[in-house]
């Protein structure tokens, strides 16, 4: 490791440290580090490793409407009775004018502004599908390294593309809404078969038992084998601040399943792995846009589209031109 590299790690873990003793503005700065795709992010990533891996992470994810915010921040509410550090990462759409997050749930959240104990977050997609900010993994490592306790990950109401969140997440709830749509027409959205628990919010609404009775028929006619979670369901009208203490109890026996059955570390293995792979197929991507001068890509671009050529020996000898520049 040259000195730069040294000063560069210890000013990270300075900023870590800083971070973990409950300085807001330290833990924001290695956010945007994060976000903004920084070079000083690899220093950052290399000093909060060992940090990693005690806070729990728990995914909301449903179709617009829903009251996915409204939930996160009962939930919050809730965590904070248990004198547990929270914080929230919540993935706005991207605004059209400045590439940044539109911050609604900055605005439904004002509650636990003024708490220390809370960090709320809000990352613009950037044009990312899945319904969530391709920094968002990184973005966890940070505030899991920071010393919270819980991380809520909400994520944009996108409909079927939203499955992304079940890959991050240590327990998925999935909410869903009375008069939002049939059963089958949410199956098709494919979003429900990620749910580890199924929350039916604004529940004193008209229809909301018929919600519950289609998603139990729909957990029902699914395939599980013996000592597998089975979702359950949980009603709650979280602007009031009903069934939130029931949804609580359900994400506990939840995690506790994820420790006794070894899935927990399973998924964050699994997790580890399709973080690694992005990485990685990033900063190919970087290297095979990013060659000054070398007009290699269009001109395979044009033999292609000229039928001169298939795109598998194209991409073959663009990567080999790649390799060969870098060496």
């Amino acid at each position: 490791m040259t000195g730069a590299d040294q000063a560069a790690t210890d000013q990270a873990a300075g900023a870590i440290e800083r971070a973990r003793g409950g300085d807001a503005r330290a833990l924001a700065r290695l956010l945007s580090l994060v976000e903004n795709g920084s070079p000083g992010l690899r220093p950052v990533m290399t000093a909060l490793a060992p940090l990693t891996g005690q806070a729990r992470v728990i995914g909301l994810t449903g179709a617009p409407g829903v009251g996915k915010s409204t939930a996160t921040a009962a939930l919050v509410a809730a965590y904070r009775e248990r004198e547990l550090r929270v914080g929230v990462l919540a993935v706005d759409p991207t605004s059209p004018f400045s590439g940044g997050a539109l911050l609604g749930d900055r605005v439904r959240m004002q509650d636990h502004a003024t708490d220390p104990a809370v960090f709320i977050r809000s990352m613009a997609t950037r044009g990312h599908l899945g319904g969530l900010s391709r920094a968002a993994p990184q973005a966890l490592r940070v505030l899991d390294a920071a010393g919270f306790d819980v991380l809520l990950l909400e994520t944009v109401g996108v409909g079927q593309a939203e499955v992304e969140v079940a890959s991050l997440a240590d327990t998925t709830l999935v909410l869903v809404a009375p008069g939002m749509g049939d059963a089958i027409q949410a199956a098709k959205a494919g979003i429900l078969e990620v749910a580890d628990i199924f929350v039916v919010n604004k529940a004193d609404k008209p229809g909301a038992q018929e919600a519950v009775r289609d998603l139990r028929t729909m957990i029902a006619m699914a395939q599980r084998g013996a000592g597998e979670w089975k979702p359950p369901i949980v009603t709650t009208v979280a602007v009031k601040g009903e069934g939130i203490g029931e949804l609580v109890a359900k994400v506990d026996a939840h995690w506790s399943w994820l420790d006794s059955s070894g899935q927990r570390d399973a998924r964050r293995r699994t997790r580890a792995r399709e973080e690694i792979t992005a990485i990685a197929v990033a900063e190919l991507r970087q290297r095979v846009g990013g060659l000054p001068g070398d007009s290699r890509l269009d001109a395979l671009a044009d033999r292609v589209a000229a039928g001169e050529l298939d795109p598998f020996t194209a991409a073959d000898e663009l990567v080999a031109a790649t390799s060969a520049r870098q060496d």
